[in-house]
């Protein structure tokens, strides 16, 4: 087993790495469909595996185009990895979709829109019931 620090250190060298082959490496015109971009990297203790987790702007249409072509790019992206990133085995790489900064910007758009609606009267008031 990998101590936290050095399962940490090889997360932040496979998102840069990631991160680098993404802008020049990949040919698959699938992958530049939709804007891509990595959200973090999980490697297991063994340094065995690596779920590598990106967010896709875009239609869902170009989600699924963009997600169909990272996981067939995996092979090239994994042996890539092996020549960057000095470990015995190379991880498994696995691509997972990061939703979260879309459910951000939707929790944002509702509370915007929530405060927007708000009643006047009820703006003189604090938190407590007491008026200000």
């Amino acid at each position: 087993m990998a101590t936290d620090r050095r399962v940490s250190r090889v997360a932040s060298q496979i998102k840069r790495e990631v991160s680098q082959i993404l802008i020049d490496g990949i040919k698959d015109d699938r992958v530049g469909t939709g804007m891509v971009s990595i959200t973090d990297v999980n490697v297991s203790g063994d340094l065995q595996h690596a779920k590598i987790f990106v967010s896709i702007y875009g239609t869902e249409e170009a989600r699924r185009e963009t997600m169909e072509g990272l996981k067939s790019a995996t092979g090239y992206i994994r042996s890539y990895l092996g020549k960057r990133v000095r470990l015995r085995r190379t991880p498994e790489v696995v691509f997972l979709e990061d939703r979260s900064l879309e459910r951000g910007d939707k929790m944002l758009t509702l509370l915007n829109e929530l405060a927007h609606n708000r009643k006047p009267d009820e703006e003189d008031f604090n938190d407590y019931g007491e008026e200000e």
